[in-house]
């Protein structure tokens, strides 16, 4: 069952790739503006369709629960990953990107859409609290954070450079 489960997980976050990629093409415009609408549109999405209801009808409950707070934290985390996902899209569809660069990208673009894969092997495996699982998923995100940014400010800044002296 869990097998199954993640194998439909997986089949989930492939459609989430190729539906960002659809709009990120699709799009006119600069880059930092289909990064953020992409990215920030299909994180809404996300929020709407799996967490509002739950955290609307639950947190207006009498009783504290920490399952909201970590509903909220969880989704603040979803926001960041998605515009990572669409950081990573927009420069995978880039002509004028390094080719050393290239496999870079595709791992962190395979890394990013199997983070939830592997958040819930993990959970499984080391029977850890959701705490925990909310600790490694803001670290993940963090650290794929920060190399997607290093590789965009590189690439904008090879833009710059280039489109000076042409």
């Amino acid at each position: 069952a869990v097998v199954s489960t993640q194998s439909t997980g997986g089949a989930v976050e492939l459609f989430d790739l190729v539906g960002l990629y659809i709009i990120i093409s699709q799009q006119i415009g600069r880059g930092e503006l289909k990064i953020l609408v992409a990215g920030m549109g299909w994180a809404m999405a996300e929020l709407i369709s799996m967490r509002l209801l739950p955290l609307w009808v639950g947190a207006r409950g009498i009783e504290f629960s920490w399952k909201y707070l970590q509903l909220s934290f969880d989704a603040n985390i979803s926001l960041v990953h998605h515009v990572i996902i669409a950081m990573l899209i927009w420069m995978w569809t880039r002509n004028n990107l390094e080719k050393s660069v290239l496999p870079i990208i595709v791992s962190l673009l395979l890394l990013c859409s199997s983070k939830q894969t592997l958040l819930e092997l993990v959970g499984t495996m080391f029977h850890v609290s959701s705490f925990v699982i909310l600790g490694i998923n803001f670290g993940m995100t963090l650290i794929f954070g920060l190399i997607s940014t290093h590789l965009y400010i590189k690439l904008c800044l090879q833009d710059n450079a280039w489109s000076k002296y042409h």
